[in-house]
């Protein structure tokens, strides 16, 4: 079973705003840039995602669209609750991204999973305020065509069953072939070319075609929709290799003392992603660029650095990433992004040993990093930060239209009168 939300970001704008259920709503991208989510009413009027929200603030106005700016901290509060609620239904549970997860329902007997997924489509809606569309299939791939097929025809009122279906030929046909699970752009150029418009064509092609033309991925994509799962759940959450925290600015940055602010945010809060995952990085890297995109002096540059020991101590790694942004800032340019980057992470468990530094799980450090995590996880993110990462934070990216952390912060928490 794949559960996905319907229009995610904009559909946790209306959670606590009952007053937009129904309006046209967008969510605008970092520095309120592009259009990254819209609900129904904003496709209908032919306003297209990844758009420039600028050229089309007329029509903004015209429909009296309500526009807001992304509030991650909201929508990763509220996805998590989702993914809880998920949880409590099936023995198994992938959370595939921040608004949809498979379901694996083994073992379940004769029970019907599709009243099981109007069941659930309620209680998420009842519990947590968000709608959903839930498709059921055999495969991971049929659940992804059910699911779209859920979400596209109001007949089956947000629930399509795909399992045994008697007419799953022309199901197949209906989903287009650039809609199936797996198949990219450029997948989708090459099965056109080949007269393969939609997902039945794909899943009849001839086996001596598929081995010859399509690789593992695609192989595996071709025996789902014959109902073969060969894609298995993923219940385990992997570590990251790499963590990237990087904004761009509200405004162009000529000032050191506000490119050091940024870094050690940045910096900040990748060591809290180490942490969450329980790990610590060997290596980090600092860059800054100007706007490509404006008639001025251009310049981007980065710096690297290994560090003596693995470690997740944010004093530590904000104090190192400045020194590298020394080497790199040159006076008399406006930056527009800067960002920090640690890689070469490990785990904990299997964190080197050095002969010159106490290991960071053993180390005071840690007891300290641990204490201001449950600290700032019970009070709000930053209740206690690093000095050097600034207060006012006039660099910090533009978010006009931000609405409240309802659910993080203490001050936002709605009120009844």
């Amino acid at each position: 079973m794949l559960v996905d939300c319907n229009s995610f970001y904009a559909s946790c704008e209306r959670v606590f705003n009952p007053g937009l259920e129904g309006k046209p709503i967008v969510v605008l991208s970092n520095n309120d840039g592009c259009i990254v989510a819209r609900t129904a009413e904003v496709k209908a009027l032919g306003i297209p995602n990844f758009a420039a929200a600028f050229q089309y603030e007329e029509i903004f106005r015209k429909h009296d669209v309500h526009v807001f700016s992304s509030n991650y901290t909201l929508y990763a509060d509220l996805s998590q609750r989702v993914m809880n609620t998920l949880a409590e239904f099936a023995p198994e549970l992938e959370i595939y991204s921040i608004d949809e997860a498979f379901l694996l329902f083994t073992g379940m007997g004769d029970r019907d999973l599709t009243e099981l997924g109007k069941v659930i489509r309620q209680k998420v809606k009842q519990w947590i305020g968000i709608p959903v569309s839930v498709g059921i299939g055999p495969t991971k791939t049929l659940a992804k065509i059910a699911n779209h097929i859920a979400k596209k025809v109001r007949k089956f009122d947000g629930v399509f069953n795909i399992m045994n279906h008697p007419e799953i030929d022309k199901v197949l046909e209906y989903v287009k072939i650039g809609d199936v699970w797996g198949v990219g752009r450029q997948y989708e150029r090459f099965l056109q070319q080949a007269h393969i418009m939609n997902a039945r064509q794909l899943r009849d092609a001839p086996d001596a075609w598929i081995d010859k033309y399509m690789t593992s991925v695609g192989h595996k994509t071709v025996l789902e929709l014959r109902g073969i799962s060969c894609i298995d759940l993923d219940t385990m959450i992997p570590s990251k290799k790499g963590i990237v925290s990087s904004r761009s600015f509200g405004h162009d940055v000529t000032d050191l003392k506000e490119l050091e602010e940024a870094v050690a945010s940045y910096m900040t809060r990748a060591a809290e992603k180490l942490r969450q995952q329980r790990t610590v990085c060997s290596f980090i890297t600092v860059f800054i660029t100007t706007n490509r995109f404006k008639d001025l002096p251009q310049y981007s540059n980065s710096a690297s650095m290994r560090l003596m020991a693995p470690t997740a101590f944010t004093p530590y790694l904000v104090k190192q990433a400045i020194q590298l942004l020394h080497k790199i800032y040159q006076k008399g340019f406006a930056y527009k992004k800067a960002g920090v980057m640690v890689t070469d992470i490990t785990s904990y468990e299997n964190s080197p040993l050095t002969f010159f530094e106490k290991a960071y799980v053993d180390h005071e450090q840690k007891r300290l990093m641990d204490a201001v995590d449950r600290i700032n996880n019970r009070y709000g993110r930053d209740t206690l930060f690093i000095a050097s990462s600034g207060i006012i934070k006039k660099w910090h990216m533009r978010r006009m239209k931000l609405s409240p952390a309802y659910t993080t912060k203490w001050e936002d928490i709605p009120k009844v009168k």
